[in-house]
């Protein structure tokens, strides 16, 4: 890309073709992102109105489970990307549309869904396994790519300020200490929050919200969506943000501005 502001939105859409019947095309052509990307599309390629997305001007990456209605991950880019890549490059989490990559320049974005563990011990384990080998993944492509911007859902609130009630859900999937350490080791490895560079010390910023008990309407909510940048980036950062107002599913997107 071009050394000008880009402008980036991040969005786990519990299903593009509900978020759509929500008035997603109406919102989207409306914020105009340089960059839209998606985490759970539940959708095959030919379930995705593609047209639409070519008419915004976007060149479209998208990289479904095998199971259909289920996980998946989408890049929708104004620049086209110099190399994409379609998945981590192990079979069990590939099959789940579980990561896509796009090489600009010198930079690489990495659009991942991350699993829940909230199934059982099973699915825990395989969240995980999956986190052990996203980051191996990330430092070994870090000695040849540099630049790194990462998102997506990491199914995963990191303190006490990005969820509510933390006490309460110390022994819950998305706020275990071993997953909590997880996105402590990856800050110690050099990459920053950058919702946090903008937005250090405000609570109930949540993106994230149980369908039950009015949770979105009061607000008992969980910060799981997130814009990580290795830290060679963080000079070219202007903005990062989470749209709460926005609703086409039971996340919001995230968002972030930088020069890239």
């Amino acid at each position: 890309m071009t050394a000008a502001e880009q402008y980036l939105i991040s969005y786990n859409l519990n299903g593009i073709r509900s978020a759509f019947s929500k008035g997603l095309h109406t919102w989207l052509q409306k914020e105009n992102p340089d960059v839209f990307c998606i985490q759970e599309s539940k959708a095959q390629n030919d379930q995705i109105d593609i047209a639409f997305f070519e008419r915004m001007g976007y060149h479209c990456f998208l990289h479904p489970a095998q199971k259909k209605g289920y996980s998946g991950t989408g890049i929708f880019s104004k620049q086209q990307p110099d190399n994409v890549v379609y998945g981590i490059g192990i079979p069990r989490y590939d099959a789940e549309g579980r990561l896509l990559r796009a090489d600009y320049g010198d930079s690489t974005l990495i659009c991942s869904y991350f699993p829940s563990g909230t199934m059982g011990e099973e699915r825990q384990q395989f969240k995980m396994d999956y986190l052990a080998d996203f980051l191996k993944y990330l430092l070994l492509l870090r000695q040849t790519r540099p630049k790194i911007i990462i998102t997506g859902d990491f199914n995963i609130s990191h303190k006490p300020i990005d969820i509510n009630n933390p006490r309460a859900h110390e022994k819950m999937s998305g706020y275990l200490p071993e997953e909590r350490a997880w996105l402590d080791a990856l800050e110690a490895c050099g990459f920053i929050d950058t919702f946090r560079v903008f937005h250090p010390g405000e609570a109930e910023r949540y993106s994230w919200w149980s369908h039950f008990a009015q949770s979105r309407a009061r607000n008992i909510g969980w910060r799981l969506d997130y814009f990580w940048v290795s830290q060679n980036l963080r000079e070219n950062l202007r903005d990062a943000d989470i749209l709460k107002d926005v609703v086409h599913s039971d996340h919001c997107p995230v968002t972030l501005k930088l020069r890239w």
